[in-house]
C-alpha cells in the first residue's frame, strides 16, 4: 500500500517543526550563556571600578585665617591627629596620608604613627597639595578622598558615603557631601552653602546664602544646604585638576568646587545628618572642646 499523502506530508511538517524547535532551543541556551557571561563580567567590572581608595589630609601651617591651625589642640591632641585618627575609621580607605609643606606639622604627624608626604609650597588649595601627593605615591589609586584637617569629628560613614557616590556615579569626577544648615550661619562666609539638582549633582556652591530670597532673610522653612570640607576625586581627574586654568567664579568665591563646575564637569553630592564643626578661626577651638565635653567625646 503506497503512504497515505496527508500522512507522509504531516511526518515532514513535524520534523521540520522538530528541527525549528532545537535550533531555537539552542539559540536560546546560547543567548542564556552570553546573558550570564555578560552578567558575570558586569558584576565584576562594577565590583572593581573606583576600587582602590587613598585618603588624603591636606595640611599647611601658613593660614591668613588661623597660623598653624593643623596643630592646634584639642582637649590635648592635635586637630591633625583627631581628623587622622577618624579617618583611619573608615572602611573605604585602603591608606591615610597626610600631604603637608610644613616640617613641623610632617614631625608632629610622624609621632602619632601618620605617613605623611612632603608637598610643595605653590600648591594654592587642598585639591592641589592631594593632586601632587597622588603621584607621589608608589601605589596606583582610583579614589582620592581630600579630608579636610578642620573637621575633627568627621564621621567615617561619610568618608564611606562619598567613596561609594562616586564608585556607583560614573559620569561624576568628583563627590562631595552636604548636612543642613544652621539658621546662625547663614550669613557666616566661612560656611559654605550648596545648591543640588534633582538627581543629586551640584549645582553651585557660595560662601554667601543660597539660595537667596527677594526678602533678603532666611527662610526657616527652607532646607538651605551645608557643605561639609570633605570631597572626593577620581585620580585621573586629580591629575589634570592643577592644569585647569583658574575661573572667574572660583576665584571670585575662593572655592576650589567651582573650578570643577565651571569647566563641565558633574560632582555628585549626598546628603546627610551630621552635626558641623569644623574649625575656621580660633574661636571655634573653644567652641568644639565644649561640644566635646558635653558628649563625653575624647
Amino acid at each position: 500500500m503506497s503512504p497515505n499523502p496527508i500522512c507522509t506530508g504531516s511526518s515532514s511538517t513535524d520534523h521540520g517543526s522538530t528541527k525549528l524547535l532545537i535550533l531555537h532551543g539552542v539559540a536560546a541556551a546560547a543567548a542564556l550563556v552570553a546573558g550570564a557571561h555578560a552578567y558575570l563580567y558586569y558584576r565584576r567590572s562594577t565590583a572593581m571600578f573606583r576600587s582602590r581608595v587613598v585618603g588624603i589630609i591636606p595640611a599647611r601651617f601658613a593660614s591668613s585665617r588661623f597660623q598653624g591651625k593643623p596643630l592646634v589642640e584639642i582637649l590635648g591632641k592635635p586637630m591633625i591627629q583627631r581628623t587622622w585618627e577618624r579617618a583611619k575609621l573608615a572602611t573605604t580607605l585602603d591608606r591615610v596620608v597626610v600631604a603637608t609643606d610644613d616640617e613641623k606639622i610632617a614631625e608632629c604627624c610622624r609621632g602619632f604613627g601618620a605617613d605623611v608626604i612632603m608637598t610643595a609650597e605653590s600648591c594654592r588649595n587642598g585639591a592641589e597639595r592631594c593632586s601632587e601627593a597622588l603621584q607621589k605615591l608608589e601605589k596606583k589609586y582610583d579614589i582620592v578622598v581630600n579630608i579636610q584637617g578642620d573637621e575633627p569629628l568627621i564621621e567615617p560613614e561619610i568618608i564611606d558615603g562619598i567613596v561609594k557616590a562616586l564608585q556607583t556615579t560614573p559620569d561624576a569626577v568628583f563627590s562631595t557631601a552636604v548636612t543642613a544648615l544652621k539658621p546662625e550661619d547663614a550669613f557666616d562666609p566661612n560656611r559654605v552653602k550648596c545648591v543640588v539638582d534633582n538627581r543629586g549633582y551640584a549645582i553651585y556652591f557660595s560662601r554667601g546664602l543660597i539660595p537667596f530670597n527677594k526678602s533678603g532673610k532666611v527662610n526657616p522653612a527652607f532646607p538651605y544646604n551645608l557643605h561639609l570640607g570633605i570631597q572626593s576625586y577620581d585620580s585621573e581627574f586629580l591629575k589634570i585638576y592643577p592644569d585647569l586654568t583658574p575661573t572667574p567664579l572660583q576665584l571670585e568665591e575662593d572655592l576650589e568646587q567651582l573650578k570643577v563646575l565651571e569647566n563641565g564637569y558633574k560632582m555628585k553630592v549626598i546628603k546627610v545628618d551630621h552635626d558641623a564643626h569644623g574649625v575656621d578661626t580660633p574661636e571655634d577651638v573653644a567652641k568644639i572642646e565644649s561640644f566635646m565635653r558635653e558628649r563625653n567625646l575624647s
